[in-house]
């Protein structure tokens, strides 16, 4: 998995009745792009540190 600052984390609920989650890339910790990274959560807010798992997907930013 890679990504670059301004990616969106598509986050897969685990459980029936679980919400998907988005977050924003606002920070890429490991090297050439690999995880882990800081992220923001587009529902509330909150900033966390992740590795994110297979059921995760990154979203790539379009480029401008």
């Amino acid at each position: 998995m890679h990504a670059t600052v301004g990616d969106t984390l598509l986050v897969h609920g685990r459980v029936v009745g679980q919400h998907d989650r988005t977050a924003e890339v606002i920070e890429v910790l490991g090297p050439d792009g690999n995880p882990p990274y800081r992220v923001r959560f587009d529902d509330d807010g909150h900033e966390a540190v992740m590795s994110p798992g297979p059921d995760s997907v990154v979203r790539h930013k379009e480029p401008s």
